[in-house]
């Protein structure tokens, strides 16, 4: 609980102290500017207040981990509800709208996981989880954003706005990993561990061959969690 309240406050916080030129530039998710991924957040967390306000009638499905899905083929924003996003994006025109409605609508979210049992069965997705695990899985997706808000920032930009908080990095690094079981080379940063693992950015020539040397689990990254 504690690591989402980080996680999600730290973009939160990154997103608001970006200047509205950098809401134009490209995000670490592909086909998305980062206004639409701002707008994206938007939609989660409004997707989060339902989803905790409706507890559901099963026994959980699924955990923090294995309600993650990866797949060899990365979402490139054409499929309907992204494509939906980037145009919900654009309709906001004033970048500020942006931001503040983001703001507004995740903090009540985030009011909402500390007020929501821990043990409480909610359904997402066609799947049951506790909001414990609910919670926890967005820590990976929260530090995931938060270094696609920062993935195409100019020199000018990049002071503006902090990076994931170190405890969110290592957190999401080892939920990669279990989920994959597969260590990343320990000389990788957690950034990088993720970037690579995701496909947010290519491995290097060296990278490759410590990924190659880690046998058939390592060659099949990149994959993209959804």
């Amino acid at each position: 609980m504690d690591l989402f309240t980080l996680s999600w406050t730290a973009l939160r916080t990154a997103a608001t102290g970006l200047p509205d030129a950098a809401l134009a530039r490209p995000s670490g998710c592909r086909g998305w500017l980062v206004r639409d991924l701002l707008c994206h957040l938007v939609m989660d967390a409004q997707n989060m207040l339902i989803t905790l306000s409706t507890p559901a009638e099963t026994a959980p499905t699924a955990d923090a981990l294995s309600c993650w899905t990866p797949s060899p083929t990365p979402p490139d924003g054409t499929a309907p509800e992204d494509a939906l996003t980037v145009r919900l994006a654009a309709a906001y025109e004033d970048p500020a709208l942006l931001r503040n409605h983001l703001e507004e609508v995740g903090a009540a979210a985030g009011r909402a996981a500390l007020l929501a049992h821990p043990d409480l069965p909610v359904a997402t997705r066609d799947m049951t989880l506790t909001v414990r695990d609910y919670l926890g899985a967005h820590v990976l997706e929260w530090t995931l954003h938060h270094l696609d808000l920062l993935a195409h920032l100019g020199p000018d930009e990049e002071p503006c706005t902090d990076g994931p908080p170190a405890e969110s990095l290592a957190a999401a690094r080892d939920m990669v990993e279990r989920r994959l079981r597969l260590r990343l080379p320990q000389t990788w940063t957690d950034a990088d561990a993720l970037r690579i693992a995701t496909g947010r950015r290519p491995a290097t020539a060296t990278e490759q061959a410590e990924l190659a040397a880690l046998g058939p689990r390592g060659q099949m990254l990149p994959l993209s969690f959804g």
